[in-house]
Order: structure tokens, then C-alpha cells, then sequence
């Protein structure tokens, strides 16, 4: 009698937001959107209030019909690029931890945000950078569209049944139910709308996004 071989079961990955999930850039997304308001005479705790349910082309959009928009995007990455290189970044507590102990290929970044910016605010931090990053630049429609997480899913070999994604916005919650995925919420007081689970702190969630991670036992073999 042969024996096939032991087959692993399915590949299990980790899909992370970036900015409120793995790094805390509030501070700096406010002083972002707070210059950027006083370059067109705006109030900015109202262009920010706009800025946290919006996209950019929508926000400005809502707080500066009368400007051309390619021009208000085009400050508003001066004012974000500019952040990158000298703003003050910190990690959350358990991201190091976390990424370093996920395996290789296992995970990805899904962010509103461009890479360039990502890989900026990592070497800042010290954070690793795995191997597929999804950005603004990588699809047509952002978050809450289901796109952004499919697609990570799809360059890591996953089923969307078999990823977890960890957010921290409402947007992002519904863009990974809409994938068909499990949603894990941290870093806020209260759950947000439709996660399967949430944790205060990313620290509260590192042993369990682990244990989701590990591959599981061979399958039956025939």
C-alpha cells in the first residue's frame, strides 16, 4: 500500500490595515489635513472631521468644491511626503512582536495610504515589510470595496475564507466582511460595527492573530 503525502491544510493569512492598526499616525494625520486646510483658508478641525469618513477626491469634494482637485491632491502628498521624512512616528505595542513572529508569506499590508509612504513609516519604525503590499495605487476602488482585500488574498495564494483581517475603521471592517473574511477590530474603546472580534489594543490581539496563523495539521491522508 502507498501512502500519499501528508497535505498541510488550508494556507491561513493575516491581512493588516496600516495607519490605526499597526502604526499610530493620528497626530500626524491631523497636522497633515490641519496644513493642508490653511493652505486654502479652511477650518481644519472641519476638513478633518470630513477627511476621517472620506476619501481625499471626496473630502475635497465636500470642503473645497471650488478648487481644482488635482491641485488639492497634489498638496496634500507634498504635505504627507513631508510627514513621512520628519514627522515622529511610533509603532503600537505588539507590532514588532506580531510581525516578526508570523510566518513568511502569511501576511500582507491592505492600505488607503501608497506604498512609498508605508515603507517610509516602517523603516521609521522598525517594523518589517512582508512581501505584498496593496495600496491606493494597486486598485481601482479602495476600501470599504471588498477589491483591496481580494486582491492581497489572491497574491498570497489564500482563499478569502481562510484570512483574517485586522482594522481599526468602520470602512475597512465592511471592505473585509464584503471579501468574505474574518474581521478582528483593535485599537479602539468600543467594537466597531461587525467585526467577529475585538480587542482594545493590537497587544491584546498578538497571541491570538498567532494562533490563527500557525498552519494547521496534516489532512487526512487516502
Amino acid at each position: 500500500m502507498t501512502l500519499k503525502p501528508a497535505q498541510l491544510g488550508p494556507r491561513k493569512c493575516v491581512l493588516f490595515d496600516v495607519d490605526g492598526t499597526l502604526i499610530d499616525a493620528v497626530d500626524n494625520q491631523r497636522r497633515v489635513w490641519a496644513a493642508w486646510a490653511g493652505r486654502y483658508g479652511l477650518d481644519a478641525v472641519e476638513v478633518y472631521r470630513v477627511a476621517l469618513r472620506t476619501r481625499p477626491m471626496e473630502t475635497f469634494a465636500k470642503v473645497a468644491p471650488d478648487q481644482d482637485p488635482r491641485e488639492c491632491l497634489a498638496a496634500l502628498h507634498e504635505l504627507e511626503d513631508e510627514d513621512v521624512r520628519s514627522g515622529v512616528y511610533a509603532a503600537f505595542d505588539g507590532a514588532s512582536e506580531l510581525l516578526g513572529a508570523l510566518p513568511s508569506g502569511a501576511w500582507a499590508l491592505v492600505t488607503s495610504n501608497y506604498e512609498h509612504r508605508v515603507r517610509g513609516r516602517f523603516t521609521r519604525t522598525g517594523l518589517p515589510v512582508p512581501c505584498v503590499i496593496v495600496d491606493a495605487a494597486a486598485v481601482e476602488e479602495g476600501k470599504p470595496s471588498p477589491v483591496p482585500y481580494l486582491q492581497a488574498a489572491e497574491q498570497l495564494g489564500a482563499e478569502p475564507a481562510n484570512c483574517l483581517v485586522i482594522e481599526d475603521a468602520p470602512s475597512g471592517v465592511e471592505a473585509g466582511l464584503r471579501a468574505g473574511m474574518t474581521v478582528w477590530g483593535v485599537n479602539t474603546a468600543a467594537a466597531v460595527a461587525g467585526v467577529h472580534r475585538h480587542f482594545a489594543s493590537l497587544r491584546d490581539a498578538v497571541p491570538d492573530i498567532l494562533t490563527f496563523a500557525q498552519p494547521e495539521g496534516p489532512a487526512e491522508m487516502g
